[in-house]
């Protein structure tokens, strides 16, 4: 099977568990939007919407985990890495239903310029995502507390070390489409960045 050989491989629109979340490197507003914080805390009910044309990231790594959402109820993610992450033309939205208003849709948009978003240290959970992949060095089947070539797991999360994940020396996506919980990251260097709010469904995709 490719997938197994280790060297440059690509993939296309492939399951979460063996897609790196690059997208969640787009997940900047998620803090704006609607509080979702890091897996060591509890993340909100709400899942938001990440797109991009590309990402380019170097030092991957991706995992299982669970989030738990503020009330106590467990969700199932896949975390994905980055060392550092270069992404081109990004959209985050999040739509948030108001009491007798209605639905209310907040939108980021950053990066669509020559200058693209830029992230390190980057951690995105999610549980849906399609893209064209193609990585570059890529261990699958790794412990997940054994990676490497990537950031490592995050402290925090409610994960086993012992568990299966998959690591390369770099990643990138293009076409991304995205549905996560929540992300962090150590900085985020915004260009151009955009933000407005509207009545009613307004999302990425």
């Amino acid at each position: 099977m490719e997938s197994l050989a280790r060297g440059g491989t690509r993939w296309k629109r492939f399951a979460v568990v063996m897609v790196p979340s690059v997208a969640a490197t787009a997940a900047i507003g998620v803090a704006l939007s609607q509080g979702a914080l890091a897996a060591s805390f509890s993340v909100s009910g709400q899942q938001f919407k990440v797109a991009t044309d590309r990402l380019d990231g170097t030092g991957f790594v991706q995992y299982g985990a669970v989030d738990t959402q503020k009330g106590g109820k467990n969700v199932p993610v896949a975390v994905s890495g980055f060392s550092n992450a270069k992404i081109h033309n990004l959209c985050q939205s999040v739509v948030v239903p108001v009491p007798v208003f209605g639905d209310v849709s907040m939108k980021l948009q950053a990066g669509g310029g020559s200058t693209p978003v830029e992230a390190k240290n980057l951690y995105i959970d999610l549980d849906q995502l399609s893209a064209d992949a193609t990585f570059n060095n890529i261990n699958i089947g790794v412990a997940a507390g054994s990676t490497s070539k990537g950031p490592g797991m995050h402290k925090g999360d409610k994960a086993d070390p012992g568990s299966f994940a998959q690591e390369a020396d770099s990643a990138t996506l293009t076409h991304v489409k995205q549905r996560a919980w929540a992300t962090t990251a150590g900085t985020f260097k915004l260009s151009g960045l955009k933000m407005s709010v509207s009545q009613g469904k307004n999302e990425c995709y």
